[in-house]
């Protein structure tokens, strides 16, 4: 992205559409770390952790969404592609929006969370959105 928009210039973003990606690049940071201090048990790796006892945890962004880490690293890059001036890169989204629908159906069919996360069944009836409220 930053080759595309600064490098060679194929993009050109107005200014005030940089500064909004500022804000949603923050609003987006803010979100994650939102989900991390909701979910102590939140890894890059799906590993239920029985030695805490873990279960599923259904408040704050888990309300929302089933995945709320992935849904917040969707504005994260829309926000990086403003910033870095990459129209580019914001069209890329919908391609990242998919590949992150296909591991969290991999995710989700795996035993780890069906199986090993106590309460995660219930869960799954109360917050129907994978990835993006209203989809």
């Amino acid at each position: 992205m930053a080759a595309n928009a600064a490098r060679w210039r194929w993009s050109m973003i107005p200014t005030p559409v940089e500064w909004a990606g500022c804000g949603i690049l923050l609003t987006a940071f803010l979100f994650m770390c939102w989900t991390l201090r909701t979910n102590s048990f939140a890894a890059p790796v799906v590993k239920i952790q029985k030695d805490r006892a873990q279960t599923a945890i259904t408040t704050g962004p888990y309300a929302i969404v089933r995945h709320p880490m992935y849904f917040g690293a969707l504005f994260y890059f829309a926000g990086i592609s403003l910033v870095l001036g990459s129209w580019l890169g914001l069209g890329s989204i919908p391609i990242f929006s998919i590949l992150l629908g296909i591991r969290i159906g991999i995710e989700e069919k795996d035993a780890a969370l069906r199986l090993g996360l106590d309460g995660y069944d219930e869960y799954v009836h109360r917050v129907r959105w994978r990835l993006i409220p209203f989809v």
